[in-house]
């Protein structure tokens, strides 16, 4: 071995207060090793063993005061040991060096032991991380196995560069499996992490995935922290995370839970697992460095579960010294008195019974195989005695005050305990044994915020938004009073059938409107059928039925471009039951799970496509049937003309469906609304047109048949050319036209209608001018009564054309005068002037008025065409008349 080399003298003089108690403590192990020997009936030979821990009075020094803590424990060990003569005839000689926590002190004091104290046979201690791994790495080289009590860094656990390394306490990650356990208990199976950049955290976090990894627990976020930890405890939530393991010191530990309560991360929907090692009313020193309300603090604190080893046993056993762990704490407590305590004195005391049970085991394995050997023969570069204590200390197994002290790979397979913050105070609730792979939750202890454990994610409880059953109901129940009411139209339509008013309004048209009426209504029946009244496989054959009830009401060509449309539709892109997921909302009962809405919906792929060429092929009808209900606006009889209130039920269902089509896009996600809406439209169009064609007509038969197939007017102008000329063959061209066109009307009577009006003003004219004298009166009625009376009953008869075809008969047969006078005398500039009122002119204007009567009534009954060039002119006249100019251009208004 290299000398020591001298220290400075002012160095010298900075450790004095060190070495003072250093050498107390000294004098304490050999003073109370002369005295074990000198009460025992035979000398006994000294064990060294080299004890290696802080021990400087500084009050600020924690690591120091767990070095101070555990004395009395060791000292309890040692009285004990030495009082059931466990290694007679030998004595453990513990002889304590001071290494400060400093890497270099605590290596120059490793040296320095070695050097000029005796042959050590073991090392006991190793607090502070740092100088245990330095010290740990070169035990090899000097064949001296080292035990420690209170170094829990993860790294001291890798055998392959600290294999003479043992700990009586569990390292850090040995959490991790009972924090596993943990989760399964309650079924958490997604987490995230928070982690401190510390070293010593960052291996537990490491340790903690490996652990995890294949156990089918996700760790859905992982985030670390320096200083600021607020912006990862935000993505923690922005990623559903509910159950956060934290690795973090007390000081971190206050600036994460001030962020939690900002972010509202505390209460019943999250668990916050974090290290369990904390002092005692941690939280009250770093209050003022998390810039957070006390009160606040406590509250996102509330519940959280701590996780650390258990420093005594909770089990009421004795133990290897023969007493129980309640035992030994009480006489712990009295050794301490009022001096320093530490909780990882229960791993001292059973780390001094560890190294006493090695060496047993090795004297007995020398006894047994090399009786020449003794353990006090060990020296540094004894490498067989070196590897006969590894082995012995490998097989340790014993319950002690800290459980069952077990060692596999070196680490001890201890107990972990579980804590929980309960009204600012630790309770346990818990705890794990590592050798038996065993959770105990104490009963009633656990305290959630919620009625349950917080769940592990945002449940996601999909619910289908359903048609309610009472609206159904009522929409239903106004559906069938409307299929009733269009039912009795059909009873009315196909009874009446060959009554004049239905027939004329062509009573199969009216069948037709009436279906399609009933099949909208029935419309509503499948609009309102969602995942609660059938089934999904029910649901999607619905979607396949024809889209569009009203398809019917459109006959022929327009059924068979509906046809065309809807089959291409569904053979390219056919109609199939999707889910469409709405946004998560709380549960209204207050549970700690989310509501995802969802709805049902008969759609595709090009869903916008289809819906566009059907809105225009239909909207093209609409207006097609608004110029149709324009251009037959002045059809005056009853009968035929409905074309206001066809215009008024095109408008009806256009402004109806423009409403309901877009309030029904704007509440598709309220399905009760857009149903009520759809329904509502459905019901009122189909009812409003359905009375708009029947209830007039049922009104008219009921009240007055007759009337709806009279004509009510009969308008013609007479555009009188004085063409002397073509005047004489006017009359004789009309009477021998219609003398041959009366055997025609016999068949086509029964499909035409007209309307007649009043007569020409002329006419009105005649007639006031009969009235003027009683002499002229008299010579009227003597003269001209029939003819008189022939023009009024053709003027006022509108019931049927049996009745207008009589009229035009009995006037040619009874009035041979009909033949009249063909020919209208010439008159000159020389004529005197003719008095109007003479028979003579009122003849002559009789004579003139019935041939333009009878040319404006023959269109009417299926004479000649009121645009015909000429009244005698028609298809059946006789060639002769052929070449007849015009005499009279008459005008008639009707269809």
């Amino acid at each position: 071995m290299p000398p020591s080399p001298k220290r400075p003298r002012a160095a010298a003089a900075a450790a004095c207060p060190a070495m003072l108690l250093l050498l107390l403590c000294l004098g304490w192990a050999r003073g109370h090793s002369r005295g074990a020997a000198g009460l025992a009936p035979n000398a006994t030979t000294p064990i060294s063993i080299m004890g290696l821990m802080p021990l400087s009075q500084s009050e600020e020094d924690q690591k120091s005061k767990i070095g101070r803590g555990v004395l009395p424990a060791v000292q309890l060990a040692m009285d004990q040991i030495r009082n059931e003569s466990l290694l007679n005839p030998y004595s453990l000689d513990l002889r304590l060096y001071d290494t400060e926590c400093d890497n270099a002190k605590g290596l120059k004091a490793f040296y320095d032991a070695i050097k000029y104290g005796p042959n050590h046979l073991m090392v006991f201690g190793g607090v502070c991380a740092t100088v245990t791994s330095i010290i740990a790495e070169s035990l090899k080289g000097w064949n001296l196995v080292q035990l420690s009590f209170a170094a829990t860094t993860p790294e001291l656990a890798d055998k392959k560069k600290y294999p003479y390394f043992f700990r009586t306490v569990p390292s850090d990650n040995a959490v991790n499996p009972a924090i596993l356990k943990l989760l399964k208990y309650y079924q958490w199976k997604r987490v995230g992490t928070l982690t401190q950049d510390v070293q010593r955290f960052s291996e537990v976090r490491n340790d903690l995935t490996g652990v995890l990894y294949g156990e089918d627990i996700e760790i859905s976020d992982t985030e670390s922290f320096s200083n600021d930890p607020c912006t990862n405890v935000k993505k923690l939530k922005g990623n559903d995370v509910r159950i956060i393991l934290g690795q973090f010191d007390e000081q971190m530990a206050a600036k994460v839970f001030c962020c939690a309560y900002d972010e509202e991360m505390y209460g019943s929907k999250y668990q916050w697992i974090i290290p369990g090692w904390y002092e005692s009313s941690w939280w009250e020193s770093w209050i003022n460095s998390s810039h957070c309300l006390s009160k606040n603090l406590l509250t996102a604190m509330e519940g959280y579960i701590g996780v650390d080893f258990e420093p005594l046993s909770s089990k009421v056993i004795k133990t290897i010294s023969g007493r129980t762990p309640q035992q030994y704490e009480k006489e712990y407590n009295d050794k301490r008195g009022d001096g320093q305590s530490s909780k990882f004195h229960g791993y001292a005391y059973d780390g001094i019974w560890v190294i006493a049970k090695t060496l047993q085991r090795a004297m007995k394995y020398l006894n047994t195989t090399n009786k020449h050997q003794k353990i006090e023969d060990f020296n540094y570069t004894n490498h067989k005695l070196g590897k006969i204590f590894l082995d012995a200390m490998n097989e340790t197994n014993f319950f002690g005050v800290t459980g069952q002290v077990v060692f596999r790979n070196g680490e001890r397979m201890g107990t972990i305990k579980f804590t929980q913050f309960q009204d600012r105070k630790e309770v346990k609730v818990g705890e794990y044994n590592a050798v038996a792979d065993t959770l105990e939750i104490i009963n009633n202890t656990i305290r959630f915020q919620g009625l349950e454990p917080p769940k592990d994610k945002t449940i996601i409880q999909e619910q289908l938004r359903k048609i309610s059953l009472p609206l159904y109901s009522i929409l239903s129940a106004l559906t069938i009073l409307g299929m009733i009411m269009a039912s009795a139209f059909l009873f009315f339509n196909i009874k009446n059938r060959n009554q004049k008013l239905i027939k004329m309004s062509s009573p199969y048209m009216n069948n037709l409107i009436i279906l399609g009426g009933m099949l909208s209504y029935a419309s509503i029946f499948l609009f309102g059928l969602d995942g609660s009244f059938v089934s999904e496989k029910t649901f999607e054959t619905l979607c396949t039925i024809i889209k569009d009830q009203k398809l019917m009401v459109i006959v022929g060509g327009m059924l068979l471009i509906d046809l065309c449309i809807l089959i291409c539709w569904q053979v390219v892109d056919p109609l199939r039951r999707t889910v469409e997921k709405y946004n998560m909302e709380p549960d209204p009962a207050g549970r700690d799970i989310s509501i995802r809405p969802i709805l049902e919906h008969c759609e595709n792929t090009h869903m916008t496509i289809w819906l566009g060429i059907v809105y225009a092929y239909k909207g093209l009808l609409m207006l097609f049937g608004c110029f149709l209900a324009w251009e037959t606006r002045n059809v005056s009889i009853p009968a035929l003309n409905d074309s206001k209130y066809i215009g008024m039920s095109v408008y009806n269902v256009g402004i109806m469906c423009i409403i309901g089509a877009a309030v029904s896009f704007l509440t598709r996600d309220q399905p009760n609304v857009q149903f009520c809406i759809v329904a509502l439209v459905i019901i009122f169009c189909s009812t409003i047109t359905l009375c708009l064609v029947f209830v007039p007509k049922l009104i008219t038969l009921r009240t007055n048949p007759d009337a709806a197939t009279q004509n009510r007017r009969f308008q013609f102008t007479q555009n009188q050319k004085k063409e002397d000329s073509k005047t004489s063959t006017s009359v004789t061209s009309v009477n021998q036209a219609s003398t041959s066109r009366l055997e025609g009307l016999q068949s086509e009577n029964h499909r035409l209608r007209m309307k007649i009006t009043e007569l020409d003003k002329d006419l009105e004219e005649v007639t006031m001018q009969l009235q003027d004298t009683p002499e002229k009166t008299t010579y009227i009625k003597q003269n001209h009564y029939q003819d008189l009376n022939d023009i009024l009953s053709i003027r006022n008869f509108t019931d049927s054309k049996d009745g207008e075809k009589a009229v035009l008969k009995n006037h040619l047969d009874q009035n041979p005068q009909a033949q009249w006078s063909t020919t209208e005398p010439s008159r000159t500039s020389k004529d005197p002037i003719e008095d109007i009122n003479s028979p003579e002119h009122i003849q002559r204007r009789l004579s003139l008025q019935l041939p333009i009567l009878h040319h404006a009534y023959l269109p009417s009954i299926g004479g000649v065409d009121a645009s015909c060039a000429s009244p005698c002119v028609s298809p059946s006249a006789s060639p002769r008349h052929r070449h007849v100019p015009p005499s009279f251009r008459v005008m008639v208004s009707g269809l």
